[in-house]
């Protein structure tokens, strides 16, 4: 199976759920970007590392790295490797020396883990086709977004990829695709990243992905 390196872009706060984060990802060597909701703690733990701040004491993911040290267990790289029911699912891969293994973990710690060892971050093609954000799509709308977006409704869980979007409906009871491709368009010049996921859903639904 195929792994495409990613690299993490952005963090900041969800605007659909208190508490949570958005944090995104982008391929390295292409132009799709992969949004994941994560808690507080991941995101503060994440946050760290990426500003090389030392905690006064460590946070659970430092210590983590302690104990692997200790017992001379290197970590290899992180991998997102499924989407099930909007939920990712991530592995740890690590090595002892003489033997390879995994760790299943939430994309948040694994991707906290694999920072802290400098390692790379992986994902593989059927993820990035089903929660990928395509940065080209947005380009070739190329119409000025209105100054006034609505606000979307979400109850996403940790980890998990946005869902689908609660749009306004036309009488035949569905916006039209031209609109929502606009609406994507809009949500992408933006960088409003977790409203274009929502709408991207909307869009591989209507289109029977």
């Amino acid at each position: 199976m195929k792994k495409i390196q990613l690299e993490i872009l952005g963090l900041s706060s969800s605007q659909s759920q208190s508490g949570s984060f958005a944090l995104i990802l982008g391929e390295k060597h292409g132009n799709r970007r992969l949004p994941i909701i994560i808690g507080m703690f991941e995101a503060q733990s994440i946050a760290i590392q990426i500003e090389k701040i030392s905690p006064t004491r460590p946070l659970t993911h430092d210590l983590f790295k302690a104990f692997a040290e200790h017992v001379h267990v290197a970590i290899i790289e992180v991998v997102i490797s499924d989407l099930k029911e909007g939920v990712f699912y991530s592995r740890i891969v690590c090595s002892d020396g003489a033997t390879t293994f995994e760790i299943d973990a939430r994309p948040s710690d694994a991707i906290a883990i694999g920072l802290r060892f400098d390692v790379p971050i992986f994902t593989v093609e059927s993820v990035l086709s089903e929660a990928g954000i395509i940065l080209s799509d947005l380009d070739e709308g190329g119409e000025e977004g209105d100054e006034d977006d609505e606000d979307e409704d979400d109850n996403d869980g940790e980890t998990e990829a946005p869902k689908a979007p609660r749009i306004p409906t036309e009488p035949s009871g569905q916006v039209p695709v031209e609109e929502l491709s606009k609406m994507l368009s809009q949500a992408l010049e933006k960088e409003d990243y977790e409203k274009a996921a929502k709408i991207r859903d909307e869009l591989n639904k209507r289109n029977g992905q």
